[in-house]
């Protein structure tokens, strides 16, 4: 079983979408990943990313 320390990652992998959403979160709000985001997937999921306030505008600066 793969496990995050809230997440139970193999359950969440099942639903692709959720989990490239849970993965982006973690990679901007913690720097979770040895693995950049890809541009693409941060504009794709932008709107609803729950990320830290300043880090979105910091990050849209670079996206937009």
């Amino acid at each position: 079983m793969n496990n995050h320390w809230s997440v139970n990652t193999t359950e969440l992998q099942k639903d692709p979408e959720s989990f490239a959403i849970w993965k982006l979160e973690q990679w901007v709000n913690w720097g979770i990943g040895t693995v950049r985001a890809k541009r693409a997937d941060l504009l794709k999921y932008w709107d609803v990313l729950d990320i830290d306030e300043w880090k979105r505008k910091a990050l849209s600066l670079a996206l937009f």
